[in-house]
């Protein structure tokens, strides 16, 4: 007999599963590396005027004034280049990759498995990646 679920069984694992992803290396990592980032004066100091520009930037961009927009830019450019140059950065950007790799694991581990459950129960073929009624209906004979 077929067990069926509800939105809300499904929910509670998620948040289960949630759970479990929130309390692994590469999240701790990320806790660890951030929580650096935000210790750290320079890189601080760093954003706080790369904010600062980014604010006059919106502001040249709606006043019409390319060249000193432009010239902001460069500046942001600049800045935005010496805070990725920072070790403590990198690693908390490498930090913010590896979580995401996880969840995008999780997330087409979870896909391929509901596709290939539907393919299965309904008699499909895996390899194929077809379910039961396009097995059936590509069959040699059929009224295709």
């Amino acid at each position: 007999m077929t067990t069926y679920y509800t939105k809300d069984d499904i929910i509670a694992k998620a948040k289960e599963i949630a759970h479990m992803i929130a309390n692994t290396e590469e999240v701790e990592f990320f806790k660890k590396a951030e929580a650096q980032i935000n210790e750290n004066q320079f890189v601080r100091e760093k954003i706080a005027s790369l904010k600062t520009l980014q604010k006059q930037a919106v502001n040249f961009q709606h006043l019409g004034k390319e060249r000193a927009l432009n010239m902001i830019e460069g500046k942001i450019g600049g800045i935005e280049q010496e805070i990725d140059e920072i070790p403590v950065v990198q690693q908390f950007k490498q930090s913010q990759m590896d979580v995401n790799d996880l969840l995008q694991l999780v997330s087409n581990a979870i896909a391929n498995a509901v596709t290939n459950e539907i393919i299965e129960s309904t008699g499909g073929d895996l390899l194929r990646g077809e379910t039961g009624s396009k097995v059936q209906n590509s069959t040699p004979g059929s009224c295709s």
